[in-house]
């Protein structure tokens, strides 16, 4: 079944934009829209999509807020916006976002973080993951993990940013043996997402900011 998406933008050109992008993908289709932030809760609390896209700015109430109130339904909400501040990124996902993107990042990554949302993971744009990571705390000791040469080349380049569809083109691998492989080293290291497995890379050596 096609994944259902809500829309929140206060701009009618930028939902335009992301429907058209999402309606175009075999396994999305956009559901409804929302111009403001309680409309985006109401529309979703009625209409029960699987992901809202949610701007960071928008009037009544913001994507913050949104992603607050839809906290527990089983609704995942992926922040995109303008701004990369990070204290909108540490409030997005301290209130449970599942994701947090830039509107600048592109369409690739839009669809790979609406997909990351719905495996349970958590997909934040490259250009935030160096400022966040610095913050991260250092995993649990994982002197004693061991990885095969392909999930080590996997985790070099989630370290480095890249969405499931850019590492598998690059390793020649199809996005499920890529999805696989980094089940398998959530796994080994206990991370729980994206963000870990990097972290856990560079507090290793196995990848470098």
């Amino acid at each position: 079944m096609a994944t259902r998406i809500l829309v929140a933008d206060d701009q009618e050109g930028i939902r335009s934009a992301f429907r058209l992008i999402l309606d175009a993908q075999p396994d999305m289709t956009v559901v409804a829209e929302a111009a403001d932030g309680r409309a985006a809760i109401d529309t979703a609390k009625a209409v029960k999509p699987d992901v809202v896209l949610a701007d960071i700015r928008m009037p009544v109430a913001d994507g913050i807020e949104v992603t607050r109130a839809l906290a527990g339904t089983g609704i995942r909400v992926v922040v995109v916006t303008t701004f990369g501040l990070d204290e909108y990124v540490h409030a997005a996902l301290r209130h449970g976002a599942a994701g947090f993107i830039l509107k600048r990042s592109g369409p690739t990554l839009l669809v790979e973080a609406v997909r990351a949302a719905m495996n349970g993971d958590v997909l934040i744009s490259p250009q935030l993951t160096v400022r966040l990571l610095r913050e991260t705390g250092r995993p649990r000791e994982t002197s004693d993990v061991v990885l095969t040469e392909r999930e080590d080349e996997v985790v070099t380049l989630v370290a480095q940013g890249r969405t499931n569809a850019e590492i598998a083109a690059e390793l020649f691998l199809s996005p499920g043996t890529v999805k696989n492989h980094i089940a398998s080293v959530q796994r080994k290291t206990g991370a729980r997402n994206r963000v870990t497995i990097a972290a856990w890379a560079w507090a290793t050596g196995r990848a470098e900011p």
